[in-house]
């Protein structure tokens, strides 16, 4: 599998650092207009060629596949070029800068019988995937609420706004971790600068059976955090992806609700448990990206990050963009 790249940013460099060390495919070429990146790319990589012509890459009959990893505003086009010259794509979150696009594009791979696949990076990461088993085996029984929160100072974004930029990475846990789609979506967002871009946000998504869940996004917190809880009614959990090695604590807690016999007073009783802290794996999550990328380009494996994932992402944060704009309406989802 020979693979070209486009970007050699600060995602990029992790993107050609992966496939150049997996011995599944050969990195042949990488895409970069900043010429000032193309001596660290020669000496770091002496066997890859370097271009700053994307075109290089599509008229290149050896490469079977191109990754992208530049900005939200060319990925639209510089993937639809990419399936259109017969190229397998992987491309970063998310998808596009829009529902349509991202809709146009998937059809398109399905036409061409090409691979797209998005990276949703934290897919893959060990603490997501010990969390998804548990949910399969039924170990957190039915889930109620999610609630994230993704803060840091920076880095902002010029052409997203900050759901699109951090709210995306939890999405896409969601989407994997559920596998249902919202029936609504909800968002508030406020700019503290000139450009009108979004730099604090709030998400909200309803699903069926009274399963909610909730986003804080903010590029100007003073500290970072990155913090999910899943709220089960048998179990729950705390996800931290800033611990070094705690990233996933299960909380034997939960409560049961009645009412007393006249009707009149709701009675809970809470139950508190024990905590516990499992061993989940520290593998590399792009490493494990990549493979999946490579299954599914020469096995024909549905790769966890497929496409419609990232359309049902890009969906989301679509309406969500339509919810800031109109006063936090309620959009409601196809």
């Amino acid at each position: 599998m020979n693979v070209g790249i486009v970007g050699f940013g600060y995602w990029g460099k992790n993107l050609v650092r992966n496939f150049f060390a997996f011995e599944g495919c050969t990195l042949q070429v990488v895409c970069e207009q900043n010429t000032a990146l193309h001596s660290q790319l020669a000496a770091q990589y002496p066997s890859v060629s370097i271009t700053s012509d994307f075109n290089d890459l599509l008229k290149h009959d050896s490469i079977d596949c191109i990754v992208i990893a530049t900005p939200v505003s060319t990925h639209y086009e510089l993937t639809k070029l990419a399936l259109q010259a017969g190229k397998h794509v992987l491309v970063e979150k998310p998808m596009t800068a829009a529902f349509n696009q991202a809709k146009e594009l998937t059809q398109l791979a399905e036409k061409e019988q090409k691979v797209l696949m998005v990276d949703h990076t934290f897919l893959y990461t060990g603490a997501v995937r010990y969390i998804k088993q548990l949910i399969k085996q039924g170990g957190l029984g039915k889930i109620n609420y999610i609630d994230s929160t993704r803060i840091n100072l920076g880095l902002f974004q010029q052409d997203v706004n900050v759901l699109w930029d951090l709210a995306a990475h939890d999405l896409s846990i969601c989407a994997y971790l559920l596998e249902k789609r919202p029936r609504s979506v909800q968002a508030i967002g406020v700019s503290h600068t000139d450009n009108a871009i979004e730099n604090i946000a709030y998400l909200i998504l309803k699903y069926d059976n009274n399963l909610i869940a909730h986003f804080n996004c903010s590029w100007v917190s003073p500290v970072k955090i990155r913090q999910m809880l899943i709220g089960g009614d048998k179990k729950m959990i705390v996800y931290n992806d800033t611990e070094p090695t705690e990233k996933v604590k299960i909380y034997d807690t939960g409560y049961e609700a009645k009412t007393d016999e006249e009707r009149a007073n709701l009675l809970v009783d809470y139950r508190t448990g024990d905590i516990q802290v499992p061993k989940v794996p520290m593998t590399e999550a792009l490493s494990l990206l990549v493979q999946d990328f490579a299954d599914a380009v020469k096995k024909g494996k549905k790769p966890d990050s497929d496409a419609q994932l990232g359309l049902e992402v890009v969906q989301i944060l679509d309406a969500a963009q339509e919810s800031i704009k109109h006063n936090s309406k309620v959009v409601c989802l196809q």
